[in-house]
Parts: C-alpha cells; structure tokens; sequence
C-alpha cells in the first residue's frame, strides 16, 4: 500500500481550485513538487483546519519541510479565525504521528486522540482503523521554522 491512498487526477484538481486556501505545496528551484498538503474547513467548525493528507517527496524528507508547510498553512488559515487542527492517523503512521506531535508542540497546543473511523465497524477490515487527531486551541502569532 503506498502512503496515501490513490486519487483520481479529477479528485487533486478539485482540490487544488474548491480548496485552494486550505492547501500548500512546496517546490524545487527547478520546479519539481516537493511536498504538498491537503485540507478543509468542515462547515460546522468553522475554526478548524481539517489537515486531509500530506506528502513529502522522499528527496525532501527529514529535512523539515512537513513541519514548515503546515505551519505556513496553519498561519494563513489562523487569519481567517482557525484555532484547531484536525487530522486523522492510521496506527503506526510514525511519520504522521511525529509531524503533527511536532507542530502541535511548536503551536503549544493540548491534543487528544480518539478512534473515529473502526477497521471492523466501517472499513470491513480492509483499511487500517483511523485516529482523530484533535489540537488547540493554538497559540498566536503562529511561529515560523527556519
């Protein structure tokens, strides 16, 4: 299984256009996409960014990139009067689980956890049980890493 699930070339463009303000993608000098994350404001918690999914391309990984494109879209987001991030994790995910446990940190923000999609109860056991992930709220001026 790759690191994120397969999305139609459709699915990314409505992304990129409907939900442009809640996304941000990093690239090379020469253009390449480095990283690229994905999100929304649900529209009963306003306050919310809703972090959907996150790609680091593996040229860019442990390099900190993760850590400042989400900051960078938490900043802009916390303009608009978000104060929570959300986001949903497999168990395991040791990648995601330190990024996020990263920002949340950075942020000062109180986390919790709690199972919000079951393997069993609705993923029929053939997907990973999926964890909400829950911060803030966060401290401002959101910070920026260097």
């Amino acid at each position: 299984m790759p690191p994120l699930d397969t999305n139609s070339v459709y699915c990314n463009l409505l992304q990129c256009s409907d939900f442009a303000d809640t996304a941000i993608a990093a690239e090379a000098d020469d253009g390449r996409l480095l990283g690229f994350i994905s999100g929304y404001r649900p529209p009963k918690r306003p306050d919310t960014l809703f972090v959907w999914q996150v790609a680091v391309h593996e040229a860019a990984r442990g390099l900190g990139l993760g850590s400042r494109m989400l900051l960078a879209l938490v900043r802009r987001q916390a303009k608009e009067g978000v104060r929570y991030i959300e986001t949903t994790i497999s168990p395991g995910n040791e990648a995601s689980e330190a990024l996020f446990r990263k920002v949340f940190g950075i942020l000062d923000a109180p986390w919790d956890r709690k199972l919000l999609f079951s393997r069993e109860v609705h993923f029929a056991g053939q997907h990973d049980d999926e964890l909400l992930y829950r911060a803030g709220p966060f401290r401002l001026p959101v910070p920026e890493l260097k």
